[in-house]
Formats: structure tokens, sequence, C-alpha cells
């Protein structure tokens, strides 16, 4: 008899799970409270070749002539059918103070059908678009008999086919600016192409501060590459935290983002060595971010400077840290002083007369790494300095609760902590739930600066095995970043802002230090991979209200917000399983849902990704769906990012 009612119970068991629906349930009776209005955000920095050879949208390589000491690299002499030249560093006629070196041209022999001269090949390419006008600038000065002509012209990398050509008619003996402005006509869109400096005849010139630039974001002179800003804007993005990221720190303290050396004209600014391998020219300075983010309609989050860097070294607090105090302050009065400031003043010189707005001010980068635990000293006389200057302006500590404890600020309260997740897409599953829910929310806010989903943590982005994998993610790492950002999403309260990284990648051949990475380009095109999709999914649909959900017998993770303008309810929903799910949707508090209802679906195969050939491979796609009521049912693909926006009243 108790084997019978054992056997019993354990049909009725299984008959109950076997019975059991999957269930999303969303209350829009009792709101959990409001969504912050800084979701969602970008992180940027120059890795990957991402300002110099991406989104700053110089196309001439070591325009300065100072990525290597003993010689130009990245330049070639144009020669051949009987011209000949031959170029050198020439450090006796510096350009200017700050661009202490230049290049000497020797054009031996040469003709108007058969030129001499040296030419670049950009980044990985000249990208030749039709019908394009191109600004291109020359600073030159010529030897005692030559003055002229000087040809520009971007060509073919054999020289034999030019699609745009100008000519500077006459160089005199002293350093000049020169301008062209180059028209290319029905000609196929090509990136194997160079940009080339040449004499029609035998002289000797000097060249410095060479530059090309296509038409650029708003037309701003020194601008931004137009088709990776349109991928940004899409985003609708509400911050940019710059500058980073290492290159904030530097790998010494001399090499920092030192933002007073990154002003004014480009002849005065020198560019300096970068954490990653290469030189940045620092075309993309202080003000070149701040405009990025009026362009976005994104506040700027500023990371400044504070006293370590990435090969150990630091600044001890007290007076060794004084003028690095002084040196953020200043960085903060350039952003926000009136032009009455001196900074402010400067600011106006440069071009921008209204001060920025500025909420948030990062102490530092990832300042766990510092070892002598000197960061809690460091950041108190920052927090101190800034708050007594402006207490308006909330100051985030670059460590954040994921640290171990020893490392986090102990002597002030930080108004916000950067958490930075790194994660497989299984860990990012499993914290996905309920990770921020267990938060004590009387701690301060939270930043998570920097995440990103990869595939396998046996291999993580630091790995040297990850340089065999692809540099953008594939639908796999979109399924990870959609939990990730639904979970945060559901804590908002908490979770304040966040931003995926790195933001961009140039694939071409060596230009990848790190991956996976949000948007890839190479010097012709540009495309979002399946992790941008899902962020532009979620960041494009977003009310100011948290619902709360609860889930049932379902692996399917989600999130539910609602504008409370219209009533419209944006629920997401991520499906990481690989078979379809039949999810019951149950909306409390709700009488009736209105018939403008519309899914957005991201779903594809885990191994499918978008890549420079492919560009759309896995994009959403928008379904208008027919009238439902407050419980209704919905099929989920596998593998699959779902928005429900949902008119509710």
């Amino acid at each position: 008899m108790k084997i019978l009612v054992t056997a019993f119970l354990l049909f009725a068991g299984l008959a109950s799970a076997a019975a059991a629906q999957p269930t999303v349930t969303i209350d829009g009776q009792h709101p959990a409270g409001k969504v912050s209005p800084m979701l969602y955000g970008l992180m940027t920095e120059e890795i990957n070749f991402c300002y110099d050879g991406g989104l700053y949208a110089e196309l001439v390589r070591n325009r300065a002539f100072l990525d290597n000491p003993e010689k130009p690299e990245h330049w070639s002499v144009v020669s051949g059918d009987g011209a000949s030249a031959s170029i050198a560093l020439d450090p006796g006629q510096p350009l200017s103070a700050k661009i202490a070196t230049s290049l000497r041209l020797e054009v031996a022999q040469a003709s108007g059908p058969h030129p001499a001269g040296v030419a670049n090949g950009g980044y990985w390419g000249i990208p030749v678009y039709p019908n394009t006008t191109y600004k291109a600038s020359v600073y030159a000065r010529a030897a005692p008999g030559f003055t002229g002509p000087l040809g520009l012209s971007i060509q073919s990398v054999d020289g034999r086919t030019l699609y745009a050509h100008g000519e500077v008619r006459t160089i005199g003996s002293a350093w000049r600016r020169y301008d062209i402005t180059l028209h290319t006509g029905r000609v196929p869109p090509t990136s194997l192409a160079r940009f080339a400096v040449t004499l029609d005849r035998p002289g000797t010139v000097w060249l410095g501060l060479v530059s090309l630039f296509p038409p650029t974001w708003n037309d701003r002179p020194n601008g931004l590459r137009r088709d990776l800003m349109q991928l940004l804007v899409d985003l609708k993005p509400k911050f940019l935290r710059f500058p980073g990221g290492n290159y904030l720190e530097g790998d010494t303290v001399a090499t920092r983002f030192e933002w007073k050396k990154t002003l004014g004209p480009l002849v005065d600014r020198p560019g300096h060595a970068g954490p990653w391998g290469y030189r940045s020219t620092d075309g993309m300075g202080l003000l070149e971010f701040l405009l990025w983010c009026e362009d976005m309609g994104a506040e700027p989050v500023l990371a400044v400077y504070a006293g370590y860097s990435l090969q150990g070294a630091y600044v001890k607090p007290g007076s060794d840290l004084a003028p690095f105090v002084e040196e953020a302050l200043e960085e903060i009065e350039y952003v926000t002083g009136g032009p009455e400031t001196k900074w402010g003043a400067q600011r106006t010189k440069d071009g921008h007369p209204a001060p920025f707005p500025l909420r948030y001010v990062e102490i530092g980068n990832e300042d766990w790494f510092d070892k002598s635990l000197s960061y809690d000293g460091r950041f108190a006389q920052f927090y101190d300095a800034i708050k007594a200057r402006h207490p308006q302006l909330k100051i985030i500590s670059s460590v954040g609760n994921e640290q171990p404890a020893q490392f986090l600020v102990h002597s002030r309260q930080p108004d916000v902590v950067d958490e930075h997740y790194y994660r497989s897409i299984d860990e990012f599953l499993k914290m996905a739930p309920d990770y921020y829910e267990k938060y004590n929310r009387h701690q301060p806010a939270i930043f998570v600066g920097e995440w990103a989903t990869h595939e396998d943590s046996k291999v993580r982005p630091w790995f040297p095995q990850a340089k065999a994998q692809p540099p953008t993610p594939d639908m796999k790492d979109a399924i990870g970043d959609a939990a990730w950002m639904a979970a945060m999403e559901r804590n908002s309260d908490l979770v304040i802002m966040h931003g995926y990284a790195p933001l961009l990648v140039n694939v071409s051949s060596g230009a990848r230090q790190w991956r996976p990475d949000l948007i890839g380009y190479d010097a012709l095109r540009a495309y979002g991979s399946p992790s941008y999709h899902a962020l532009a999914l979620f960041s494009r649909h977003l009310g100011d209200e948290l619902l709360p959900v609860t889930r049932a017998d379902t692996a399917v993770q989600a999130s539910a917000t609602r504008d409370s303008r219209t009533g419209r309810i944006f629920l997401k929903l991520v499906n990481p399983q690989p078979v379809a799910e039949r999810l019951a949707v149950q909306i409390r508090g709700v009488a009736a849902l209105g018939r403008s209802a519309t899914s957005f679906t991201l779903a594809a195969a885990p191994a499918a990704t978008n890549t420079i050939e492919a560009p759309s491979a896995v994009v959403p796609v928008a379904t208008p769906l027919p009238s439902l009521q407050p419980s209704f049912t919905y099929d989920l693909p596998a593998t699959s990012i779902v928005i429900l926006s949902l008119p509710a009243r």
C-alpha cells in the first residue's frame, strides 16, 4: 500500500510539473520606483584604434611624424617611371615647439606625368567614397630654388588611378599651413587607396602635420566619422564616460591623459604614448569629447586622473597629490566655468562660450590595482576639494562592491561606486535573477562602468587565446548581455548608470587589443554586433516607472517599465534556451491593452553574428501584434531577445 501511495504522489507531482505553465507576471498597479534617468549610456577609451583610426575622422596615420623617432612610420616614397625621391625625419626643422620634427622630402627627378613625393596608407587604407568632398591640409616650407607646386591627391595604392587631386601653387620658405579641398567623382567605393603629397619637378620641401578629413558629423572641423556616430546616436545614450579607462591613467604618470595638452590648435598638440601599444594624436581632446556628448544629446561623465598609473606608480596623498587635485579642479572649471573664469575663458577661446552640463565626476579608474592601498587617501583628497568648490557634483569611486573590502573607500562616502563585470554568458545568466536584488539599498548608488559578456569562462578577454576569436560578440553573447541589462534595469533605483565596454574596434588585422567589442569597422565600413542591437532595443524602449516582475517555471529573464505619460508598458524578455518557449504573460492592474502593440525580436542561432562582410545577418524585426488582453500567451523564439511594446490603460 505504501508503495502505491508513493507512486501516486510521484505521478501527481510529475503531472503537476508537466502542466506547469512558464509565466511572467507584471504588477502594473504598484510601481517599484523610478527608472534611472541615466539609462542607457556609453563608456569609451582609446583602445582597438577606436579614436585614431576610428571615430576621430582623421585619415592620415602618423600625421605629425612622431610615432617613431627613428623613421617616418606609415609613410613611403612615391617614385617610378623615372621619378625619384627620398624622405627622412628632420628634427633640425621642427614644425613648432610642441611638434619638434618634420619630414624632409627631397625630389631628385620628377615631371608632370611622373611626379615624386611621399604617400600615407592611412589606418589600413584611405576610404574612397563617390561624389565626396575631403578637406586636406599640410604645413610646408621650401628650400631655396623651389616654389611649387605641391600636389595633394587620393590615389590607388599603385599610384596609377587618381580619385581626387588638388595642388598648392606656391610654397614659401617659412612654415605655413595650406588647405586644399579634394573632390571624388563617380568612383567605386574602396579602401585600397593612399594619400600622396608630390612634386612635379626636382626640389626639397619640409612637411609637417599632414591631414585629410572626410565629411564629419555635423560638419565639425577636426570632427568625427559619420557612420560610427550614426550608430552611436541611434543608441540614444544618456551619458558618455570619458576619456577612459586605462587611457586615463596611462602606463606612467607622464603618459596619463593630460587634458591641457589636448586643447587648442592641432599644431600645439604633440600627442602621447597610449597604454595599448600605439601613440595617440590627442586629436580627440577634452573639447572634442565634450562636443561628442553635445552632438549625441548625452551628459558627460568626467573621469579625472587620480594619481595612479598602470605600471604601478602612484602619487602619495598630501602635498605630492595637491597639483593633481588642482588639475582636476581646473578641468572641471573648463567644462562648467563661465567666461569670467580662467578656464571657462579658455573654453570660450577654443570656440565654445557656453558651459557644458556636468553632474558626475569619477576619481581615477580601477584603482583596486593600486596595491599600496593609497586610493582611500587619494579619493578623500579629491572628494574634499571638489565638494568644497562644487557641492552639487556627484563623486564616483572607481572601486566598487565587486572588489575585496580592503580596496574600497572607507574614509568618505562616495555618491556612486563603479563596478566592472566581464563575465561569461553562464556567469551572467546565473547572476541575473537576483544579484542586485540582494544589495543593501542604503549604500551608495552603483555605476556599472564597464561590462560585457564573453562566450567561455576558460577564455577571458585578456587571455592570449581570445586573440583567435572574432572581435565582436555573437548572438550567444547578446543573450548574456540582455539578461544582465534586464537585471540592471530592474534594479535601476540602485544601478543608476552602466556602459558596455569596449565600445569600438577596428577589425583590420593588427588593430585589435581586446574583445568582444560592441561595434566593428574598417576604413570603409561599420556594423553593429548582435549585442549592439540588443542594447539599442533596450535603450530605445524604456519607460520612467519600474514595474515589479515575477517569473515562474521559466528560464526566461525579464524586466518591465512603464511610460507614466502614455501608459505604454515595455516588457523585455530574454530566452537563453535553444528551444522556443510558450510564455504566459499576466499584467495585473491594467484594464485593457490597446491596438498598437508591437514586438521587436532579435533571434538567431547562438553562433550567428554580424561582420564587415555581413553587417545585417542578425538584426531586430518589428512585428505589429493583434489586440491582446492583459493576460495572453506569447511564443518566444529560441535564443531570442524580445521587446513587447504594449499600450495599456
